[in-house]
C-alpha cells in the first residue's frame, strides 16, 4: 500500500504539470512542469522525500525499459532517417561531448559553491566512513575532514573474499 500511495503522489504532481501546461502559454513540455513542481515541493518539504523515495527509486531502476519504444520508433522510421543519417552521425557525438563538458563544469561550479572541491581538489566535507581503498593505501591514516576515524574499514588489496579464492582470509594472507 505504501508504494501505491507514493505512486499516487507522483501521478498527482504529474497531473498538476499537465494542468500547468494547458494554463500557461509557454513552450515548455508538461513533463518539465511536473518535474519542476516536484522539485519545488521536495525542496520546500511540502512533500517529504520519504513520501516518494521508494517508488522514485523503482522508477529510476525501470527507466531503461522505457527506452524500448523509442528504439522501436527509430526502426519504424528508418526510411526517413536514412536520408539524414550522415548529419545525425556527425552531430550526435559533438552534442554529446558538449553536454558532457557543460555538465562537468556545472558540477564543478556547484561543488565549489557548496565548499567542496572536485576529485582533483583536496578538500571534501563528506563523511568517508564505509569507503574502500583499492590502491593499498594505509587506511589507518585516513580521516574524514570532520574528524571521523575510518580505520575500521578494510583495504581491498591483500584481502581475498571466500567467493574468489574459496578460502577465508585475513588482511595479510590466508589463514
Amino acid at each position: 500500500m505504501k508504494y501505491v500511495r507514493q505512486f499516487l503522489i507522483i501521478l498527482l504532481v504529474t497531473c498538476a504539470g499537465e494542468i500547468l501546461y494547458y494554463l500557461l502559454p509557454l513552450p515548455v513540455p508538461a513533463s518539465i512542469y511536473g518535474l519542476v513542481l516536484m522539485l519545488v515541493l521536495l525542496i520546500t518539504h511540502v512533500i517529504p522525500l520519504d513520501a516518494v523515495e521508494k517508488t522514485g527509486d523503482f522508477l529510476v531502476e525501470a527507466m531503461p525499459v522505457m527506452f524500448i519504444p523509442a528504439g522501436v520508433g527509430l526502426l519504424v522510421s528508418w526510411t526517413d532517417l536514412k536520408n539524414i543519417l550522415v548529419p545525425v552521425l556527425v552531430i550526435t557525438p559533438g552534442v554529446t561531448l558538449f553536454v558532457m563538458i557543460v555538465t562537468g563544469k556545472v558540477s564543478d561550479l556547484v561543488l565549489q559553491t557548496t565548499g567542496r572541491k572536485s576529485e582533483t581538489g583536496t578538500e571534501n566535507t563528506g563523511n568517508v566512513q564505509g569507503a574502500r581503498v583499492t590502491s593499498g593505501e594505509n587506511i589507518s591514516n585516513m580521516r574524514a575532514v570532520n574528524g571521523d576515524d575510518v580505520s575500521d574499514n578494510r583495504a581491498m588489496e591483500g584481502n581475498r573474499d571466500s567467493v574468489v579464492t574459496g578460502q577465508q582470509t585475513k588482511m595479510g594472507g590466508t589463514e
